[in-house]
């Protein structure tokens, strides 16, 4: 079995499972139980708070966990939109699922909701958003890196922006989280995700700054100082902090990714792609023409070789293909899609064997 679907989700690493188990065994209290054992479990928690905040650069007191990355949009978007006070939010089309979900609950209590196009390069440009905005404007929603075909947005200079302009942003970690620095986002509220990073599934975290007075979106609760209700998953949550320590290196993910360049070059498949710079290497956009990304990943599937058609959330609707619609591709041409994503278990050989697969299909498709 060779896996390269790594953007939707990764295998959960050994250690962080050794913690879970650990952790679910050991300190199996309610951290919101005032006993020794709850505050055995709550001393954990915090530790780990500490540790993942610090990874992405933000105050711990900020950051709050969640069940998932989804959930962790939805949170924040919701809740940084509603305690603003103006009406109107800019986001882009190849936004995660989960964020124009948000949004639809906003625009059915009146919010207005502009969502702007990526160029050519897969990069929604500062210039766009700073044309989109308006007296009203409350909210800007960026990913960082686009989960489909990798590249990375300009987060740190619209945080400036919006800063300018007294506006909330908030922008979607969950690819990015782990594998490159966050440290220089300036954000309002940012949104990270376990299994991403090959911690397990049901667990996330979001960060809202505590410098602003933010209305949860169920109020009342009393759980996670009122951001997130239910008791908190301790074993998922230290798994996920001892996650977040060894990921992808990227210099391993650019290699890999060249190497399947080296494989591919000369042939008619074509990379959708940014600029280097603006270029995420672990998560790789293809297309062949002529032929189906769907029938690209079964062609696959047949040889043990696992890839995407796009995001996870999206495979049993068409918004799978947000970020090539997004760049102005055609329905036809976005069809044509597919998605390769390394994680740090993907070997050399891997990817050569994969590079001479893809050769294969698309010869096929040459004969359509």
């Amino acid at each position: 079995m060779m896996y390269f679907d790594y953007a939707a989700t990764c295998p959960i690493k050994k250690k962080a499972l050794d913690i879970y188990i650990e952790a679910a065994q050991q300190f199996g209290g309610n951290t919101s139980s005032p006993h020794d054992e709850g505050t055995r479990a709550a001393l954990l928690l915090e530790k780990c708070r500490a540790q993942i905040a610090k990874q992405a650069g933000v105050l711990k007191d900020g950051l709050y966990f969640t069940g998932s990355g989804t959930e962790g949009n939805l949170l924040a978007i919701i809740s940084l939109a509603r305690s603003g006070g103006k009406k109107h939010i800019i986001t882009s089309l190849a936004e995660h699922t989960s964020v124009h979900s948000a949004l639809s609950i906003l625009q059915s209590e009146g919010f207005l909701v502009t969502k702007l196009p990526m160029n050519k390069n897969g990069v929604v440009s500062v210039e766009s958003v700073k044309a989109a905005i308006t007296p009203d404007t409350g909210l800007i929603s960026i990913q960082h890196i686009n989960p489909e075909i990798g590249t990375i947005q300009p987060v740190e200079e619209l945080a400036q922006e919006a800063k300018k302009h007294r506006i909330f942003f908030h922008t979607d970690c969950v690819q990015s989280f782990g594998k490159i620095p966050l440290h220089s986002i300036k954000a309002d509220a940012m949104t990270f995700s376990a299994h991403k990073i090959g911690g397990p599934k049901g667990c996330g975290a979001i960060y809202l700054s505590p410098f602003h007075a933010i209305k949860p979106v169920f109020p009342g609760l009393t759980h996670e100082k009122g951001i997130r209700g239910g008791t908190v998953d301790t074993p998922a949550i230290a798994a996920f902090a001892e996650a977040a320590r060894t990921c992808l290196p990227p210099e391993k993910a650019a290699f890999l990714r060249q190497r399947l360049k080296s494989e591919l070059n000369g042939t008619p498949i074509r990379w959708i792609e940014g600029p280097n710079e603006m270029q995420y290497p672990g998560v790789v956009g293809l297309c062949i023409p002529r032929m189906e990304g769907q029938l690209v990943m079964l062609a696959l599937n047949a040889r043990n070789m696992y890839v995407s058609t796009g995001s996870a959330c999206d495979a049993s609707s068409a918004s799978g293909m947000k970020a090539a619609l997004a760049m102005g591709m055609s329905i036809e041409e976005a069809r044509q899609f597919f998605r390769v994503s390394f994680g740090a278990e993907t070997t050399e050989d891997e990817v050569v064997k994969l590079g001479q697969a893809l050769i294969h299909v698309a010869e096929k498709a040459v004969m359509l």
